[in-house]
């Protein structure tokens, strides 16, 4: 009688182990961080890059659109640089302190990333810093406006020269 307990359970405990032992080490999918979008991101000191996107209809007139997130206690001055014709361009954005603030759109502040070279599809690196912070580089995707969503962001034409 003891026998048939003890095998029962034996059989229980193996079938319990084969059918959940598996997950002892696999790799949780909710744990792991990405951007839920078409954007990318980064941490920059008391700084969150989120989304972060060039869109343009040619490749060498992009709007960078994002969302900076600070848990800083005073507002920061954001330094953004890329790679322009072998020079590194830098331009500044305001970001306020304790808030989002967002970049890009028809009714924010724009920046402008020209003759960086781009490819509609492709990435480009641009290094997010600014004073007191250690800066990071982060690969930002290209699109084009052809999706109605992202029509509002491409920046108007520049005239051609003469």
């Amino acid at each position: 009688m003891t026998s048939r307990l003890l095998a029962s359970i034996a059989l229980a405990a193996a079938l319990l182990v084969g059918t959940t032992g598996c997950t002892f080490s696999a790799e949780i999918a909710t744990e792991k961080e990405y951007d839920p979008s078409d954007g990318v991101g980064i941490e920059v000191g008391e700084l969150a890059i989120r989304n972060a996107l060039l869109i343009g209809d040619d490749a060498e007139n992009l709007n960078l659109v994002m969302t900076v997130v600070s848990s800083a206690d005073t507002d920061r001055r954001l330094t953004v640089q890329w790679q322009s014709g072998g020079e590194r361009v830098s331009e500044e954005v305001f970001v306020t302190a304790g808030g989002s603030t967002i970049f890009g759109g028809p009714d924010q502040a724009q920046l402008l990333v020209v003759d960086s070279g781009a490819t509609i599809g492709g990435l480009v690196p641009l290094y997010f810093s600014y004073t007191g912070a250690e800066g990071r580089e982060l690969l930002v995707p290209v699109l084009d406006g052809s999706l109605p969503e992202y029509e509002i962001f491409v920046p108007p034409a520049t005239p051609a020269a003469d």
